[in-house]
């Protein structure tokens, strides 16, 4: 009989081996549908940013002379109320032929526009004014294969060459490949592989060992009566692939429903096909082989006692003391975390710091553990104690066990609760406000500023609005020390409402406002021809770090070359001033700090989203790892148990017992793990460029907390498996 027979044997005619079978593939199934996920997740970025390529504006192929160009385009970013829309403005110049990009079926022509379908269904539900005149006539769709996402609202607006502006980009095509790395989004998969396959893994073992001594003697059985450790080594290989390569299957089955609820998971603003997140064929199969070894080869590594010395594992003789230098792994893969980090390291080499701090964890937890069981059998006096005591002593990393997970998912909860709470103190806005954060704004070429004040005040007019249009011209202001002032030309009583002022901040006479010095001479550009401005003028501060020049000042002959057209907004009238200026400048794009400040709170709330979900499939993990690592130590030791039950022992104490030898140990380690957590997102911090100051809070706390709970919770079930013992004959043993 070979060995694969063996282990098919003993499927058939044990519960408890069918039951840790059962659980180990659904732990093998959860892991591999983990890995595949995160290992697709860089490629996705890829995949999603390889049907846009045309909408973004690096990506395009420009041609050196504007007059040879097929096609002008300018690529925006418009806004209503809180959502973001992408915009492309193309007008054609009848020079060549042009590519349609994927999804378009036409290009369209001056005062129409093609909309995802997305958008199409938001701008029939708005009134036009709010948004739908942004776009002019919508006379078709483009199609998902040049979307991000079936819901991402995009316009491809069709405008007149005269009316593109000196900025629009002369391009020979669109171009349909991109070549685009997202960092963080990968630096966030690698830390998501490494934070949530240990668990998975945690898991895969605890419900591996329901049996383990059971397995241990059935096979030292085998030793003793004469197997080779080659034959023992097979009989424990068939029994673990079983369930192994059944779990690696159903989770690569599953993957694709894995990959649906994903997809629903927004970053950088749009949500994703299903297909974007399907990982490399050679990394599925890589993991789909390395998964299953893995897990064997843990399971092959915890028998080798039983190949070395058998009668020892039949006998179960003691294992000897835990060395204090295990408790030195930890400050030293900590030490290479921050060292890594600090040193500007690539991802693998941080992430590859960061897997060894977790893996110290299952060096460090067990040396812990002895040690509480050591203070337990000294200063308790009470049954439960004290056996729990001798439990965490004689065996600490089977005690360990139990506590392993959940004290990962307090690592990870420590780390987002110190990394979220920095972020989100995070000032999203400009350092030194100018503009009052409402106001809207648009850059212009100063020969087309005019022209643009007076379409977007006649749209206003017709929609009723009071507000209009201002120009400021851009300008370098020179003190008499030759400091130059970047500033602003405008009337000081227009201007005043766009910085939030009031008018009556200007003086009654043409001045210079906000130059620390005295005004001598006025450039349109830095290092261009000076102008002097008159002797004597005026000057004064503003409360905003902002130089005005009054128009009336400007020396005759001075010629700007860039222009801002800004209007003043409140909350109740900012889209239809939006769509104004928009439809008035041919499709510029519209900004205001308000739109700064929403774009980073965007961002963290994908971030906030993300970790919840990170924490939350760890926390899962552990509990479910705690409770069938549990219910593995009471499968352990039934013969113990049952003998503690024959001589009086009454259940209830040593229930009490799991519960202490659950709690105790992961107290001290959810503490340690906790502590561990809020270094190791201190430094994550230190990583983002300008880093704001750490913030840490009261609910850092919560992780350990709720990690005693769930260590406590997963002991409960205790109670069904010694009742089980009870009922059973101890002859079964």
């Amino acid at each position: 009989m070979n060995a694969l027979s063996i282990a098919f044997r003993v499927l058939r005619v044990d519960r408890r081996t069918r039951t840790s079978a059962f659980l180990t593939a659904v732990g093998v199934a959860v892991a591999t549908s983990l890995v595949l996920l995160l290992l697709g997740l860089p490629y996705a970025v890829d995949a999603r940013e390889e049907r846009v390529a045309w909408q973004n504006k690096a990506e395009q192929t420009l041609v050196d002379q504007r007059q040879d160009a097929p096609a002008l385009i300018k690529i925006s970013t418009d806004r209503f109320g809180d959502q973001e829309i992408g915009r492309l403005d193309v007008a054609l110049t009848g020079k060549g032929r042009l590519d349609l990009p994927p999804g378009v079926t036409r290009l369209p022509g001056p005062g129409e526009s093609l909309v995802s379908p997305a958008l199409a269904e938001l701008i029939d539900k708005q009134p036009a004014s709010s948004l739908g005149e942004r776009f002019g006539k919508v006379v078709g769709y483009i199609g998902s294969a040049g979307l991000r996402h079936d819901d991402q609202l995009f316009a491809l607006v069709g405008q007149r060459v005269e009316d593109m502006g000196e900025d629009a980009l002369p391009i020979s095509d669109f171009t349909t490949s991109a070549y685009y790395t997202d960092y963080e989004l990968e630096l966030l998969a690698g830390v998501g592989l490494v934070v949530l396959l240990v668990p998975s893994l945690v898991l895969v073992a605890s419900a591996a060992r329901l049996t383990a001594t059971r397995r241990e003697r059935r096979l030292a059985a085998f030793r003793l009566a004469g197997a080779t450790p080659q034959q023992v080594m097979a009989m424990v290989v068939a029994e673990l692939a079983i369930p192994t390569v059944v779990g690696v299957v159903l989770g690569a089955a599953v993957n694709p429903l894995v990959r649906m609820w994903a997809s629903e998971v927004p970053w950088d603003g749009s949500e994703w096909h299903p297909s974007d997140l399907a990982a490399p064929t050679e990394l599925v199969v890589g993991a789909v082989v390395c998964l299953p070894l893995l897990v064997i080869g843990a399971a092959v590594f915890g028998l080798r006692r039983v190949v070395i010395t058998p009668l020892g594992a039949m006998q179960r003789t003691p294992t000897k003391p835990l060395s204090w230098l295990r408790v030195l792994a930890l400050p030293a893969a900590l030490a290479v975390f921050v060292v890594a980090a600090q040193l500007g390291a690539g991802n693998m080499v941080v992430l590859g710091a960061l897997a060894t701090l977790i893996g110290s964890a299952t060096v460090v937890g067990p040396w812990v553990t002895a040690a509480v069981g050591r203070f337990l059998v000294k200063a308790w006096r009470g049954p439960a104690g004290l056996l729990a005591g001798r439990r965490l002593h004689t065996d600490p990393k089977a005690a360990y066990r139990a506590s392993s997970g959940v004290v990962l998912a307090v690592f990870v909860g420590a780390m987002a609760l110190t990394l979220l709470p920095t972020l989100e103190s995070t000032d999203f806005g400009p350092p030194e406000p100018t503009f009052a954060p409402s106001t809207l704004r648009l850059n212009a070429t100063a020969d087309q500023a005019d022209k643009v004040v007076e379409r977007i005040d006649d749209r206003l007019t017709r929609y009723g609005q009071q507000e209009r249009a201002v120009r400021l011209d851009n300008a370098v202001v020179n003190d008499a020390n030759g400091v130059p002032y970047p500033a602003y030309i405008g009337d000081c009583k227009e201007a005043a409402p766009l910085f939030g002022l009031s008018p009556q901040v200007c003086l009654d006479q043409p001045a210079v406002y906000g130059v620390g010095g005295t005004p001598v001479s006025l450039d349109a550009e830095y290092d261009q021809s000076t102008f002097p401005l008159p002797k004597g003028v005026a000057t004064a501060d503003l409360p905003r770090p902002v130089v005005l020049v009054d128009r009336e000042l400007v020396p005759e002959g001075f010629k700007a070359t860039a222009s801002l057209v800004a209007v003043a907004t409140s909350d109740t009238d900012t889209d239809l001033i939006r769509t104004a200026m928009v439809a008035g400048s041919a499709g510029a794009e519209v900004f205001s700090d308000v739109d700064m400040v929403a774009s980073g709170t965007d961002r963290l709330d994908e971030l906030r989203r993300i970790t919840a979900i990170g924490i939350v499939i760890a926390g899962l993990l552990a509990g479910c790892s705690a409770a069938i690592a549990t219910a593995g130590a009471v499968m352990d030791r039934r013969r113990t148990f049952g003998a503690l039950i024959a001589a009086g022992t009454q259940v209830p104490v040593l229930a009490r017992t799991l519960r202490v030898e659950a709690a105790l140990p992961a107290i001290i380690a959810t503490v340690g793990a906790g502590v561990t957590g809020t270094i190791v997102g201190v430094v994550l911090v230190s990583l983002i460029e300008n880093a704001p100051a750490v913030v840490l809070t009261p609910w850092l706390l919560a992780p350990v907390v709720v990690g005693v709970i769930v260590a406590v919770l997963a002991g409960s079930v205790c109670g069904p498996a010694l009742r089980r013992v009870r009922q059973e004959p101890l002859s079964d043993e």
